[in-house]
């Protein structure tokens, strides 16, 4: 990836402190080393010019693979983030506003935008497709916000039908994780489902493509004698993801056909222990690696880390202190 000169010179600028950039904190030869040593990087300033130094070194952190073409490379991702951190923010800016905007003119040039979500955890994203490059910890404790929004996103997929599942929360959430061509096949035409509901591309640094497939259940998957209720039975998944795999998709894009490479078993409610041994003792060493796993809590975990929206239907009402389900301001 490239970014123009001038943006690299002002995010250099920007990092060790300026005039002109006012916003952040100045930072001595000792301090820049420090702050590469806080984002877990080898990088000694050498005594040189501090701008043309820092420069150098976010060419060489804009030079390293990246994920996916619509993200930046991580590495350079964790520096934009430490130099956002609201902790080090600078009087009067103490809620970073002002610093934000000014890193936003420099990263709009380049088709990307930085923003703190409600628990004022910095990200960034591609404007064009919303994807968010900006390195996320799955396991990190939750603000008391985003504890809030998780259960609210519980409470949602409790209540949801299977194909709200698809379109409200899996649909929003891969097209953040980068992946492309989104198609949703739904359950209005079972004969042309061929055991997938979702099926998606993802484009790898080599320019090289890989098709996904996703199996989505609402409820729990069990490794039961067979499917009660909203339980589903794993040996039935097994066979509608074989159908998957064994299945070609239409790429509009390319005008050609491909198969299915990978596939996800995705659960809106938990895949027990005994769903994953059967499944894993039922694939060969062939097949083994072309099957995820994603159930309840680690959609929940992806959804509130990279910061998504909730579904409408799962957003409170703005003035509901009683739960009515209708604003205290509308008349009747």
């Amino acid at each position: 990836m490239e970014f123009k000169n001038r943006s690299l010179k002002m995010l250099a600028q920007m990092l060790v402190g300026q005039e002109e950039h006012n916003w952040f904190p100045y930072r001595k030869g000792y301090e820049i080393t420090e702050f590469f040593e806080e984002c877990d990087m080898e990088f000694v300033f050498d005594g040189s010019s501090r701008v043309l130094w820092t420069l150098e070194t976010l060419k060489t952190l804009l030079a390293e693979p990246q994920s996916h073409a619509n993200q930046l490379p991580e590495r350079f991702a964790i520096v934009l983030r430490t130099l956002m951190d609201k902790r080090n923010a600078v009087t009067p800016d103490n809620d970073r506003i002002l610093a934000l905007e000014a890193l936003n003119a420099t990263l709009t040039r380049e088709g990307f935008e930085g923003y703190y979500d409600e628990g004022g955890i910095f990200y960034v994203r591609d404007i064009q497709t919303k994807t968010i490059s900006t390195p996320v910890n799955l396991y990190r404790p939750l603000t008391p916000i985003e504890v809030e929004k998780r259960n609210l996103l519980i409470a949602y997929l409790d209540k949801c039908s299977e194909d709200e599942l698809i379109e409200e929360v899996l649909l929003p959430l891969f097209r953040h994780c980068g992946y492309q061509r989104i198609t949703s096949v739904g359950h209005k035409d079972k004969s042309l489902e061929y055991g997938k509901d979702v099926w998606m591309r993802y484009k790898l640094p080599t320019e090289h493509v890989i098709y996904f497939g996703i199996q989505a259940k609402k409820g729990k998957l069990d490794a039961a004698g067979m499917s009660k209720g909203s339980n589903a039975n794993i040996s039935e998944i097994y066979n509608q993801v074989l159908m998957m795999l064994g299945h070609e998709v239409f790429d509009a894009d390319t005008n050609k056909k491909a198969l299915v490479d990978h596939a996800f078993i995705v659960a809106g409610g938990e895949i027990t222990k005994q769903a994953r041994n059967w499944l894993g003792n039922a694939l060969d060493h062939s097949k083994r690696s072309q099957i995820m796993f994603m159930d309840r809590d680690h959609i929940l975990n992806l959804y509130i880390v990279r910061g998504l929206e909730l579904p409408l239907a799962a957003q409170p009402r703005k003035n509901d202190p009683w739960g009515t389900g209708f604003d205290d301001d509308i008349p009747f």
